[in-house]
């Protein structure tokens, strides 16, 4: 059996832009090492967040839901190159709340799948 984990990082929340929708926040954030970034649209209902909070992000099987606090089902649609040299984009949408996450291409080439989880804590 493969491992369920895919991906897993902890990133530094940038800067977060509510203007556009009442209950969606999105999110910038970049990782400790300042190879990956992402972009990311959350229900600030349900997920309130404050630039400069610290959250681990990773993706995997179901049962792992438990130990996180926002989880979310989505679907990759979309890959590129990214803005560097041995750097890819992954597009993910969970259900219109999108996902862009940027890094190094041997970080990112396991999302290469059809569907994915976000697990988010603090």
């Amino acid at each position: 059996m493969a491992d369920p984990l895919l991906f897993e990082d902890t990133f530094a929340i940038t800067s977060i832009n509510a203007q556009k929708y009442d209950r969606v926040s999105r999110l910038t954030c970049t990782s400790t090492d300042a190879s990956t970034t992402f972009t990311l649209d959350v229900n600030s209902e349900l997920y309130p967040c404050a630039v400069g909070d610290w959250r681990e992000v990773s993706m995997g099987e179901q049962t792992l839901a438990n130990d996180y606090d926002y989880v979310c089902h989505g679907k990759v649609y979309r890959f590129e190159e990214g803005q560097t040299k041995d750097t890819m984009a992954v597009f993910v949408s969970f259900g219109g709340l999108l996902l862009y996450l940027e890094g190094p291409y041997r970080k990112l080439a396991l999302l290469k799948i059809d569907h994915v989880y976000l697990l988010l804590k603090k």
